[in-house]
Order: C-alpha cells, then sequence, then structure tokens
C-alpha cells in the first residue's frame, strides 16, 4: 500500500515535458537572472517530481554557463526534436516591472512550433495578459491547445503545474481529479 503522496508522484509518468522561458536575455554578465532561475527550476522540479521527462535547455546549458558552446543550428534542431517528441509545451514568460513581457523570441518561435506540431501548451505569465502582449499571444488559445496558469499563482503553488498538465494531457480522468 502506498501513501498519497507516492501514488501522487508517478501522475506525470511517461509524459514528456518540454519546460522553456527566457534564456539568452536572461544571461548576466557571470550568472543568469536569479528570480527567473528559481521559477523554472520550481516548475521543472515539479514535473520531475510527478515523473515527468525534462526537455528543457535550461538544464542541459546549464543555465546560460555552457550556452556558448551550442551552435544556433544545434540548438534549433535540439529544441524543434524536443517539441516532436513532448507531450505537452510549458513556456514560462514573466513580464518585467514596467509590465511589458520579458524578451524571449526562441520562447515565442516555440509557441509557434507548438501550435502547429498540435502540442498541448501550459502557460505560465501574468494573468490578465500584459498590454503590451501581441494580439497572438493574446489569442493563441483560439487556434491552439492553450492553458494559463498565473504567474504570480504560480509562484506561490507550483503543484498548480501538475493539475494543468494532467488537464491539457487528458490525464486528469484517469487520476480521478476534479476538473
Amino acid at each position: 500500500m502506498t501513501n498519497d503522496s507516492d501514488s501522487r508522484a508517478e501522475l506525470l509518468t511517461g509524459l514528456n515535458v518540454f519546460v522553456g522561458g527566457p534564456i539568452q536575455h536572461a544571461i548576466l554578465r557571470d550568472s543568469f537572472f536569479e528570480p527567473l532561475r528559481e521559477v523554472i527550476e520550481a516548475a521543472i522540479k515539479t514535473v520531475r517530481e510527478q515523473g515527468a521527462r525534462i526537455f528543457s535547455a535550461h538544464v542541459v546549458e546549464k543555465f546560460g554557463a555552457e550556452t556558448a558552446a551550442f551552435t544556433p543550428q544545434e540548438v534549433s534542431v535540439r529544441d524543434f526534436n524536443w517539441m516532436k517528441g513532448c507531450d505537452v509545451f510549458v513556456p514560462i514568460l514573466p513580464t518585467l516591472p514596467d509590465q511589458t513581457l520579458y524578451r524571449t523570441d526562441g520562447t515565442h518561435i516555440e509557441l509557434g512550433w507548438a501550435t502547429a506540431l498540435e502540442r498541448p501548451i501550459v502557460l505560465i505569465t501574468e494573468q490578465p495578459f500584459v498590454e503590451g502582449a501581441s494580439h497572438l499571444l493574446k489569442g493563441l488559445g483560439c487556434v491552439g491547445q492553450v492553458r494559463v496558469i498565473d504567474f504570480t499563482a504560480f509562484t506561490r503553488d507550483p503543484g498548480l503545474l501538475t493539475q494543468a498538465v494532467l488537464a491539457a494531457t487528458g490525464r486528469r480522468q484517469a487520476a480521478n481529479l476534479p476538473a
């Protein structure tokens, strides 16, 4: 017999989760922007602890410490293959103090790939969308399978991500969880 935490640790087993977000513009002179690193690490930890396999440039590139070791071609091929192989894409789009989105060109390209490849998306960003967010980002749910978790709510309760991934992949019913 297992306790509740043991059975919950297996909720995402067998899923491939691609976690994305700013990387190039979050690399500082000698480190990665720490508040963003903490949020990305929380997302990775949350789904990994639930049994999912993680695809993450942040992990592979050690949060920017080894980004220069990869060519643009290698990154493009790697990330596109991850997108083709993932069950759900989890992009993190933080906002800056001036209420604009943190620049992350690659993540926006990945959002396009995910939509075109019909991958479910669990987007972590401020809600409602900041005024400066593009119409295409705000309207993405009209053409793709998009669930949104409020950025601040996620920082308070990373477990929201597990529930959203389960719902996005149709596993909520299988896990006997409320909708």
